[in-house]
Formats: C-alpha cells, sequence, structure tokens
C-alpha cells in the first residue's frame, strides 16, 4: 500500500495505469569525503556512488568499478530497488541529470541532461556553489521540460546530501533540527553537527538567500527547486526521497518568500520509503509542515521481513533507508499491481 503523510489519496488513485518518466538526480559535494560522515558508498570512493547507481539503474551492471555500491556493513544500494521495478513495471523513459558529477556514467543509450555544473566543494569550508546559475539552468529545464508521459518521477544519488540538506534548512531559519534522517542505523550526529557549524559559521547577516545556498547547500537542491519552479504545475511531479526532497521543498518555500510569490501544488507530491516514515531519529512530516504551501506526501509500506538475505534485512533495521528514488519507485509499483514479493524476489535476484 500507499499511506499518506499530508494530502489525500486522490493524487496516488489517479497515477494508477498511467505512464512515467523516472529522472534521477546525479552531484558530488566534497563533504561527503569528510571521515565517516556519510556510509552511502564505498570507503575511499563514495564520489563513485551516483556514477555507480544511475548506470545500475539503467543497464543492470555497474561499468565504472567492478562491484556496486555499499555501505561499510554490506548494505546494498537502493538503486536496486529501482532497477527491480523498473524491471518489473518498465518506465517509459530514464533520464538522468548530471548536477555536478566526478565521473559521468558510462552509459551510451539514456538521455543524460548536462548543464555544466560542477560537484560542489565541502560545507564545513563553503561550498563555492554558483548558486544562481544552477536555479536558473533548473527553471529553464523546467520550463522547456516536454514528455509524453502522464508524471515524472525524480529521485536522486547525492553521498552526504542528509548532512547539507540539515545545513541548508537551518541556514534557511527553519526549526530542522534532528529532523534529518541518515544512511546510517545510528546518525553519526557528532560529526554532521560539527560540519553543519562549521557551515553556518560562513555565513554572514547580509547574505542573500542565493549566497546562502552557495556557501551551505548542494546542487541537487537548488535544482529541484529550480525545476519544481520552472515545471509550474504544468506537469505531475513526484518528488521520491526523503527529508534531503522534503528541503528541496524548504528552499522552493524560502525563494518564494523572498521574491513574494505562490505555488500551486496540486500537481506536486513527495512519496518515500517506510524507514524514513518510521525513522525515531528523524521527522519528514514535521519538515513538511513547516511549508507555507500545501502538500501531498505519502510513504511506500514495503519491508525486507519476508528476505532471507542478511543484507537486506539491514534496511529494517535503520540502515540506508531510502535513495535513488527508492520510496516513489516502490508507490509505482505498488499502484501498478506488483506485489512485494515480486520485488523482493528480483531484488534478491541480483545478490546472487
Amino acid at each position: 500500500m500507499v499511506k499518506n503523510i499530508l494530502g489525500k489519496n486522490d493524487y496516488i488513485e489517479f497515477l494508477r495505469g498511467k505512464k512515467a518518466t523516472f529522472m534521477l538526480a546525479l552531484s558530488n559535494t566534497q563533504t561527503a569525503n569528510i571521515k565517516d560522515i556519510t556510509q552511502a558508498g564505498i570507503p575511499g570512493k563514495i564520489y563513485l556512488t551516483p556514477t555507480l547507481d544511475s548506470e545500475f539503474v539503467c543497464t543492470g551492471e555497474v561499468r565504472s568499478l567492478e562491484d556496486i555500491a555499499q555501505t561499510p556493513k554490506g548494505v546494498p544500494t537502493p538503486a536496486l530497488i529501482t532497477r527491480a521495478v523498473h524491471l518489473l513495471n518498465p518506465f517509459s523513459n530514464i533520464e538522468l541529470l548530471n548536477l555536478g558529477l566526478e565521473l559521468k556514467p558510462n552509459i551510451d543509450y539514456f538521455k543524460i541532461h548536462d548543464f555544466g555544473i560542477k560537484p560542489s566543494k565541502s560545507i564545513a569550508t563553503n561550498a563555492n556553489i554558483d548558486s544562481q546559475f544552477v536555479f536558473q539552468a533548473a527553471v529553464e529545464f523546467g520550463q522547456n521540460y516536454t514528455t509524453n508521459d502522464e508524471y515524472i518521477i525524480l529521485g536522486e544519488s547525492v553521498p552526504s546530501g542528509t548532512t547539507t540538506a540539515l545545513a541548508t534548512a537551518l541556514a534557511l531559519g527553519y526549526d530542522a533540527q534532528d529532523k534529518f534522517s541518515s544512511s546510517f542505523k545510528n546518525n553519526p550526529k557528532d560529526i554532521k553537527q560539527q560540519t553543519v557549524n562549521q557551515a553556518l559559521a560562513n555565513i554572514k547577516d547580509d547574505d542573500d538567500i542565493f549566497e546562502i545556498l552557495s556557501k551551505v547547500s548542494d546542487n541537487m537542491l537548488i535544482f529541484t527547486a529550480g525545476f519544481i519552479l520552472g515545471l509550474n504545475n504544468s506537469k505531475k511531479l513526484i518528488l521520491a526521497g526523503g527529508t534531503q526532497m522534503a528541503c528541496a521543498l524548504l528552499v522552493v518555500n524560502s525563494i518564494l518568500k523572498t521574491m513574494g510569490g505562490e505555488i500551486e501544488t496540486s500537481n506536486l507530491s513527495l512519496i518515500t520509503t517506510k524507514w524514513v516514515y518510521e525513522d525515531k531519529n528523524s521527522d519528514i512530516k514535521a519538515l513538511l509542515e513547516m511549508l507555507d504551501f500545501n502538500i501531498n506526501a505519502y510513504y511506500s509500506d514495503f519491508d525486507f521481513t519476508t528476505t532471507y538475505h542478511p543484507a537486506l534485512k539491514l534496511y529494517d533495521e535503520g540502515e540506508a533507508k531510502e535513495g535513488v528514488g527508492a520510496g516513489g519507485c516502490l508507490a509505482y509499483a505498488i499502484i501498478n499491481g506488483i506485489k512485494k514479493e515480486a520485488i523482493v524476489n528480483k531484488i534478491e535476484s541480483f545478490l546472487i
């Protein structure tokens, strides 16, 4: 089932049986290089995670490394979930957004949108993002984007993205402390908080919103905010993610307040996983309730209670939780009649 966090279930019911484009936002931030701040990938090669995730979702192979990205505890990437859903009920299209990658995916036949965006620096010293360029590129992309499908599912792969999201939300004045999730079961709060404090210390009282974002944010958050505003409710968009996508909405909220604008959100939703929604160390609902506009938000009631595989059972214990559009893709599978057992079996087949 797909269960409500906020809003009504009409939005989900309307999508039943309709075609979707899956879009994956990919970005590197050097924040991920801080020791022990993230486990979203292979130690020493965290920067490869979005590249490998996109290769696997598109082709079922990892081409830029000999093995698929997994955490030091052996939790495999949520890209397995997204790939399984695609095989069971294929998306009409898969498109990739290169929002600043260290290494571009080794993929030939899938559309990769390039915007000339560079990987961002560490927020601990100054992310040094040309935020107005990223935002404007996203607005124009949203305004000009065309698809024959009824809706877009937008996922992300940004290692250490929950840390940059926390810093962004706090810098924009939201009461977001302790509300952001982590790829770890036991969130490394001391390391994250030290990094966030260093980021916030770089902000000056007279910085405008884009100067703030340039110092403490990441490319995905800024781009997603611009893409939402560029689409301007013209197409149905599912933000397939957890607290990072909630932060992208907070960025939209702050930009609208700064510019005195409004947004119509009947075509917009956020869908995450059960693991994020039930995470006791974060609070996605509270983040969404900080918005000045209404949002439809849901979680996919899916878990790995029936699996035999010990690595997948770690998800139910609180590791990984979300990423690569997992929550939104699970909802897509559920509303199109794919059974939990079929999804679990397909994911297990990747790990044999």
